[in-house]
């Protein structure tokens, strides 16, 4: 059997420890060999920061998503609507309805004028 030895933590880290060795591991001796072979095979000091975390890559996925967002309706609003209206103005069959054309305004009061009158007879020559 091994025998054990005494080690002097501050009262808040040997709460903190306790706890979680009671929730992941059977024995305090278990959790703390499990810690320590983590930083050895890892090659990682405890101090160091392993990169970015779950939340700062979802919020940098975000952003990047809604640019690409961005990216493809500005393509449809500048490409693909105009192009495809051009196409079906192309390969529409019906004839423009012919509108009759704008006169402008002072021919259009000439006209009110009669420019031929008939002659009427005197009523006395009946």
């Amino acid at each position: 059997m091994d025998s054990f030895i005494t080690i002097r933590f501050k009262r808040k880290t040997a709460k903190r420890f306790q706890e979680f060795s009671k929730t992941h591991f059977k024995t305090h001796t278990e959790a703390m060999s499990t810690i320590l072979d983590f930083f050895f095979y890892n090659e990682i000091s405890p101090k160091e920061k392993l990169g970015p975390t779950g939340r700062t890559i979802e919020a940098k996925l975000l952003k990047r998503i809604n640019a690409v967002i961005a990216i493809v309706r500005d393509v449809e609003k500048t490409q693909t609507k105009p192009t495809v209206a051009m196409i079906q103005s192309l390969f529409q069959t019906e004839e423009p309805i012919k509108k009759p054309l704008i006169l402008e305004k002072k021919y259009a009061e000439e006209k009110k004028e009669v420019r031929f009158r008939e002659k009427q007879k005197p009523s006395n020559q009946l």
